[in-house]
Formats: structure tokens, sequence, C-alpha cells
């Protein structure tokens, strides 16, 4: 608003400026149809002289350097309020995506445990033990975990599945070296811990082992 505000007055003194003072000489041509020539006339009523040219032009180089000064502004002061709203957008996306993102660092550790309570099953619950409640005990965690990983992965939760890949510090840490047996040095023999990404973003890091040469 001001700089459409400050466009308008700057457009006004240009129409004044190409005018020039019309209102002075129509004051004396009104003076003079009355037939007032009873005394001489007052020179203080002798219409004054309109600019010349060089003013003119000079005053309508300075209102035109104001006028792009005043539209570049105009033009930075809309870059910026477009930055902002862009910086703002992706906040409040970003507030959107990973506001759970703690819940999930919790959550990930029941994962765990229900993980590793799913294992014991089933070593317990082998063919060679006819142990049914056991057997069912195993089933029900079983579907528990499925489940469990389907919610995490309809709200952009996902499990890595670093073994056989290539070391990334964004994404793994390395708790111990085991010898490279038919793998490539460097790359991810086991995994102690899982890792989760939520939406691509590394919110757990994976605990891995990684291959390394053997010394003979």
């Amino acid at each position: 608003h001001l700089v459409c505000k400050l466009w308008s007055q700057l457009l006004g003194e240009l129409h004044l400026l190409y005018q020039g003072s019309p209102c002075v000489f129509s004051t004396a041509a009104q003076q003079r149809s009355t037939g007032d020539e009873c005394g001489p006339e007052d020179p203080h009523d002798e219409p004054k002289h309109p600019l010349s040219d060089c003013a003119i032009k000079h005053k309508a180089i300075k209102l035109e350097e104001q006028v792009r000064d005043l539209t570049e502004r105009y033009r930075k002061a809309l870059a910026d309020s477009e930055n902002v709203r862009r910086r703002t957008q992706k906040f409040v996306e970003d507030a959107k995506l990973f506001g759970i993102q703690s819940f999930c660092r919790d959550l990930v550790e029941v994962a765990d445990i229900l993980e590793k309570t799913a294992e014991s099953a089933a070593e317990e619950a082998e063919p060679s033990n006819p142990n049914p409640t056991l057997k069912k005990i195993y089933e029900g965690l079983s579907l528990i975990e499925a489940k469990l990983q389907s919610v995490f992965a309809k709200h952009g939760l996902q499990k890595m599945n670093p073994v056989g890949g290539k070391y990334d510090p964004y994404d793994h840490e390395i708790v111990c070296h085991v010898p490279a047996e038919g793998m490539q040095p460097g790359t991810i023999a086991l995994v102690t811990q899982d890792g989760y990404k939520l939406h691509g973003r590394t919110i757990r890091h994976a605990l891995v082992g990684v291959a390394v040469e053997s010394q003979e």
C-alpha cells in the first residue's frame, strides 16, 4: 500500500509538472473580462512565468529515478515475501511429517522387545516341542509384529535392511568388525540393532558389524 501511495504521488507531480500554471492565466483573463479599467493593473496580479523546459526536464528525470527506485524496492519486497512464504510452508510441512519423531523413537524400542520375544517363542515352539500353548503364543506374537510393521509403514516409518550393503555413517553405527568371509570388505555383515527411518530421515542408527579383511 505504501508503494502504491508513493507511486500515485509521483504520477501526480508529473501531471502537474507538465500542466504548467494555467490557474494564474485564467485568473488574469477573468479580471480583464470584467471591464475593470478604472486604474492600473496591480503588478502582483501579473501571471507567473511557467517553469523553463530545462527545469521541467530535470524534474522529470528525478521523478523517473524515484519511480525506478520504488519499483526495484517493490520487486525485492515481493521476492522476500515469497521466500518467507515458502520457508514457512516448508516448516509447516516438516512439522506435520516429523512431529511424531520422538514418539516413533520410543515405539521402535517396543518393536525390538516384541521381535526378541517372538524369536524366543519360536525357539521354544520347535517341532520337537509338542507344547501347543507355545505354538499359539508364537503365532500371536508374529501376527502382532507383522501388524506393527504394517502400521509403521503406513505412517512412513521404515526398518532398515543394511546387510550386504555399504556402510553409511549417516545411517549406521559400527559396533564391531568381522572377517570378510565371502563378502566385500567395508560391507555390512551383521546387524545387532535395527535402524529406522521416518519419511527418509534417520531417527535411529542401525548398530552394525562391518566386514574387514582377515589378517594372517
